[in-house]
């Protein structure tokens, strides 16, 4: 038996689906949206239609973007021969945040994981290798996660990418192993660029 009117307990349920969100928290949210003006209310649910809607893959490097080619791609202060290839476009966020890096980005949305049934054709892999043959790419640095499956998705791109005669690194383990590159703190991801290491 739900305590809350349907509507609500909807809501609730619905926040409940997020990741992080447990029902307590999930409460709060609700209460707090019910708490709100109508116009800030709708101006919340257009904002999370309006990202849904527009927010597409960059056709070149898989970041996240409003427009076909996203403005890392399109800008030409950009060092084009130099690739860092990340999981997820947050990833691309936490390395823009250290200011070091001015190459071009790489997003597989995903790492290669047998547990999880996914593997190298169910991530980005093969556009890599399509972006590698078409220009002057002279260095590829791999920035996966230091855990198994970031490390596996680094060896396995490292195999394929290095008989191309490109020079492939790997950033430096100033990350802790296990932990995401969304939450590093900008020194230590800094210092990860710095030692990164060819593999």
């Amino acid at each position: 038996m739900s305590f809350y009117a349907a509507p609500v307990a909807r809501l609730i349920e619905e926040f409940e689906k997020l990741p992080g969100i447990g029902h307590k928290t999930a409460q709060r949210l609700a209460f707090h949206i019910l708490n709100m003006s109508q116009e800030k209310a709708e101006r919340l649910a257009n904002a999370i239609s309006e990202a849904k809607l527009k927010t597409k893959s960059c056709s070149v490097c898989g970041n996240l973007t409003d427009s076909d080619v996203c403005s890392l791609c399109s800008s030409d202060k950009r060092d084009r021969s130099v690739i860092c290839v990340v999981e997820d476009p947050r990833d691309v966020v936490a390395m823009e945040k250290i200011r070091e890096f001015k190459g071009l980005y790489h997003v597989l949305h995903g790492v290669i994981s047998p547990m999880q049934g996914i593997g190298p054709e169910d991530i980005r892999i093969k556009e890599l290798l399509d972006r590698i043959g078409e220009g002057d790419v002279k260095e590829v640095i791999i920035a996966t996660n230091p855990n198994i499956e970031g490390e596996a998705t680094a060896m396995y791109i490292s195999r394929l990418v290095k008989p191309l005669g490109i020079k492939t690194t790997r950033i430096a383990h100033g990350i802790p192993v296990g932990g995401d590159l969304e939450y590093a703190d900008e020194v230590t991801l800094a210092k990860a660029l710095e030692g990164r290491r060819e593999i």
